[in-house]
C-alpha cells in the first residue's frame, strides 16, 4: 500500500507540472482566473502535491541502494547553500526567459543572474535534488530524487522550445544571445546584492533549524 501510494503521489506530481504546461490548458486557466489567480492556484496544487510525495517517499518501506557515509552529508552542505543562493538570486530577478523571473527590467546586454545560467531556478532545484539524493541510498528516495534531478534537466528544453513559441523565434534569440543553459558561475557576481545576500543567510539558517522538526533528521555533518 505504501508503494501504491508513492507512485500515486509522484505522478501526481509530474501530472501536475506537465498537464498546466499545455498551451490550451493554460491559457483557459488564465482566462479564468488571471495571470494572478491562475499563479497562486497552481503553486498552491504544486506545494500540496511535493508535501504529499515527499511524505509517501518517507513512508515508502526502506530498501537500500547505496550505505551512507559522513562525507556525503559535508558535500550536501556544501552544495545546499548554492542551490538555496541560486534560489534567491532567481526569484522576481528579470528573466523573461525562465520561471521565477519578472519580464520587465531585463537588458539582453547585461543579463545579470541569466547570463550566468538561462533557468537559475531550474539548476537550485537540480542541486538540491543531487543533494539529496547523495545523502538518501534507499531505493524510493533514490527514484524520488532522482526524477526530481532529471525533471531539472529536461525541464530546460522544454522552456526554451516554451518561450520560443511564446515570443518568437527573432525575439527569443535577441534576448537569449548573451545567455546559456550551462551555468557559468563567475558571471553571477553582478547579480548579487545585499539585500540578497542577507535573505539567502536567514533562509539558510531557517533550514538547519527547521530540518529535524519537519524532515526528522539533522541535516549538519
Amino acid at each position: 500500500m505504501e508503494w501504491l501510494n508513492f507512485g500515486a503521489a509522484l505522478t501526481a506530481f509530474f501530472a501536475s507540472h506537465a498537464v498546466p504546461a499545455l498551451p490550451w490548458v493554460k491559457t483557459r486557466a488564465q482566462a479564468r482566473l488571471g495571470r494572478a489567480g491562475y499563479g497562486a492556484v497552481f503553486g498552491s496544487i504544486s506545494l500540496i502535491v511535493l508535501v504529499w510525495v515527499i511524505v509517501a517517499a518517507g513512508q515508502a518501506p526502506y530498501v537500500e541502494i547505496w550505505p551512507h557515509y559522513p562525507w556525503m552529508r559535508w558535500v550536501a552542505n556544501i552544495v545546499m547553500p548554492v542551490a538555496l543562493l541560486l534560489l534567491v538570486l532567481a526569484i522576481a530577478a528579470p528573466n523573461p526567459l525562465s520561471f521565477g523571473g519578472r519580464s520587465t527590467g531585463f537588458d539582453p546586454e547585461q543579463p545579470g543572474l541569466a547570463g550566468a545560467m538561462r533557468h537559475p531556478l531550474l539548476w537550485a532545484l537540480f542541486l538540491w535534488s543531487a543533494a539529496h539524493l547523495l545523502v538518501n541510498g534507499d531505493l524510493a528516495h533514490g527514484i524520488l530524487f532522482a526524477a526530481f534531478a532529471i525533471f531539472c534537466l529536461i525541464g530546460m528544453s522544454m522552456l526554451d522550445r516554451r518561450r520560443r513559441r511564446d515570443l518568437g523565434q527573432a525575439e527569443w534569440h535577441r534576448l537569449a544571445a548573451r545567455t546559456s543553459n550551462l551555468p557559468r558561475p563567475w558571471r553571477i557576481l553582478p547579480a548579487l546584492s545585499w539585500a540578497r545576500l542577507c535573505l539567502w543567510a536567514a533562509l539558510w539558517a531557517a533550514i538547519l533549524a527547521a530540518h529535524p522538526h519537519l524532515i526528522g533528521v539533522s541535516p549538519l555533518p
